[in-house]
């Protein structure tokens, strides 16, 4: 008989409600997108037993696969979803659905992925594609290949109120957002991934929950007092902690064994507040190590953190939290600075060529250095010695330093072509794991700006005004934020797939299919042994060499052609026609790059 359960300590009576097939309980008063009538009669109640700390669980036999049903704390007739749910059909705020994990894989074969020599796809499902859907993403997955990446990187899928959303709004974390296609729709998209021989990251948000829907309050101490930036603080060590950490946990797990994803992105770390003696970050790559070894394939577990500490993934055995890697901005803020020679908020710090040697070579730029940004010294040093460097994870451009631009406009609308170029060429022949932004790689001319669909006139109207206070304070011009609410924020930001075989678009796809296609057939280029990279430059001159194993990459930053003290040498690629060779030397024209075999 099917058992239902649901952890509710702050409860003394907890009932479910399951509605009869084919019908959902009206719920007055609540801000929802579509109301439905009320129902005469709508759903059998049945009490659950209290059991030990705080859970509750019954046997009924009508909770089957199907069927919607809810819960109904103390005397309050309000049903409140399940904080488990695997579907909401019918929004945040309404009933869940009992969902059956019957899926047919075809992919048992599938070997999985490692960190180590990847390339990451970083998208997002509703505007990858027109429809915005799993399966419309699905008839994009050739282009990937072709393009020669190994990840294809999801955002946020956990369910949230409104139709769209970055997704980092979320507040059912096992739900997967219906406009998406659901749970299944999610699992066609990874079981075609795996058959065209991609991997699979998804990105999951432990650090605070959305501002509508959130109702796991009303079950239990989920949350702590204090905040961070988003919001309230999850209760990872306080009182009866140990049931929300094991919400986080279980939910990490469950996307890695019953979704078959490959490797999760931990959204901003930074701000996840926890004293315990086993750090929730410890205890997640302890279970995901033994559930790895279960599997029988490589689980990877990705950082996204602003604390430039090697704690993220030293080895647990050493005081870490054993992560295989992290991503790191400084690389990002090193090379958007100096292609761009933008200089406000945090890139104050950078925008040298010296700056760029130093993250190179070194990883943090912030290694303990004073950072303006931040008023006072930040980050600790690589042991570059053990550190490899694909446990790093770089980029040109990504959802939030295109995203948390004003207008969020691309890269290609701040820097000349022959720049963007230069950018490309310096991160795939980088000692790091690189990260592509959807339509990156045929330089999109599509923005991705902040959207939002809250139905709540009063936060969709927090939304907005927040959004221009924060730009203020970073110095931008507020005239040119983006109201997030606006539907055209969202619908702007859908890829012109049709771009790709545009003039000042092909060839962009064309050089980055190159470059890629260079780094997998000669490993010096992608060579993660920290110790091996050197980098000559002159800052004034404005030009670089990074020295990789048998090759150099050269990149010419000036606005005139200019001699390199180099050899010259059997060209592999180059960014722009007109370079040559002069004796003992190398011409490269104005803002290019490329590479040579010495």
């Amino acid at each position: 008989m099917p058992e239902v359960s649901v952890w509710a300590p702050n409860a003394a009576r907890v009932r479910v409600a399951i509605a009869q097939p084919g019908l959902a309980i009206a719920q007055p008063g609540l801000a929802i997108a579509e109301p439905v009538e009320p129902i005469d009669n709508p759903a059998v109640t049945f009490d659950l037993e209290p059991a030990h700390g705080g859970w509750w669980r019954a046997d009924v036999v009508e909770a089957l696969p199907g069927r919607d049903y809810g819960f109904l704390l103390d005397d309050d007739e309000q049903v409140l979803p399940d904080p488990r749910s695997r579907r909401q059909p019918h929004g945040v705020h309404r009933m869940s659905r009992f969902y059956a994990d019957d899926f047919a894989w075809t992919n048992a074969g599938w070997p999985g992925h490692g960190l180590s020599g990847s390339v990451i796809y970083e998208l997002h499902i509703g505007t990858f594609t027109q429809a915005g859907t799993f399966d419309s993403a699905i008839e994009r997955l050739d282009h990937l290949v072709e393009l020669g990446v190994t990840h294809v990187e999801i955002l946020p899928v956990n369910d949230f109120n409104g139709e769209w959303n970055w997704g980092y709004d979320g507040v059912l974390w096992y739900a997967v957002h219906e406009a998406y296609g659901g749970p299944d729709g999610l699992k066609r998209l990874i079981d075609a991934c795996h058959g065209a021989g991609l991997a699979v990251t998804l990105d999951v948000v432990y650090n605070h929950l959305g501002a509508s829907g959130n109702y796991l309050q009303r079950f239990g101490p989920y949350l702590k007092t204090g905040r961070n930036t988003w919001g309230d603080l999850v209760n990872l060590d306080g009182e009866s902690a140990g049931p929300v950490r094991e919400y986080i946990l279980d939910n990490a797990l469950t996307w890695l064994s019953e979704f078959h994803v490959d490797a999760l992105r931990l959204d901003a770390v930074h701000a996840l507040r926890d004293t315990s003696e086993v750090h929730l970050l410890a205890e997640l790559s302890t279970r995901v190590s033994a559930l790895s070894a279960e599997l029988g394939r490589p689980l990877v577990l990705i950082a996204e953190s602003d604390l430039n500490d090697p704690i993220m993934f030293t080895d647990r055995s050493e005081g870490g939290y054993g992560l295989d890697g992290q991503w790191d901005d400084d690389v990002h803020h090193a090379l958007h600075a100096l292609l761009s020679g933008e200089r406000q908020a945090y890139y104050g710090d950078f925008g040298s060529l010296s700056a760029l040697a130093k993250v190179l070579t070194r990883a943090f730029f912030h290694d303990g250095t004073y950072s303006s940004f931040r008023g006072r010294s930040h980050g600790k040093p690589v042991d570059t010695e053990r550190t490899p460097g694909y446990r790093f994870v770089v980029c040109l451009q990504n959802h939030d330093q295109v995203g948390n631009r004003a207008a969020g406009d691309r890269l290609p609308r701040i820097v000349p072509p022959g720049m963007l170029k230069v950018g490309a060429t310096l991160l795939l022949t980088s000692p790091f794991t690189p990260l592509l932004f959807m339509g990156e790689e045929w330089a999109a001319g599509t923005p991705w700006p902040f959207f939002t669909s809250h139905p709540e006139p009063e936060l969709a109207e927090v939304t907005a005004t927040g959004r221009i206070k924060e730009f203020a304070d970073h110095g931008w011009d507020v005239g040119n934020v983006v109201n997030p609410q606006d539907p055209v924020a969202f619908t702007s930001a859908k890829l012109r797939w049709s771009e790709r075989n545009e003039p000042g678009h092909a060839d962009i796809l064309a050089l980055y299919r190159r470059l890629l296609w260079l780094r997998r057939e000669h490993p010096d280029l992608a060579d993660p042994r920290l110790p091996l990279v050197t980098v000559d430059f002159d800052e004034n001159a404005g030009w670089l060499i990074v020295h990789r194993g048998a090759f150099d990459v050269l990149a010419n930053l000036a606005d005139h052609a200019q001699q390199f003290p180099s050899a010259s040498a059997d060209v592999l690629f180059s960014t722009e026609t007109g370079q040559f060779a002069d004796g003992p030397r190398n011409t490269l024209p104005a803002q290019s790059a490329c590479i040579i075999r010495r």
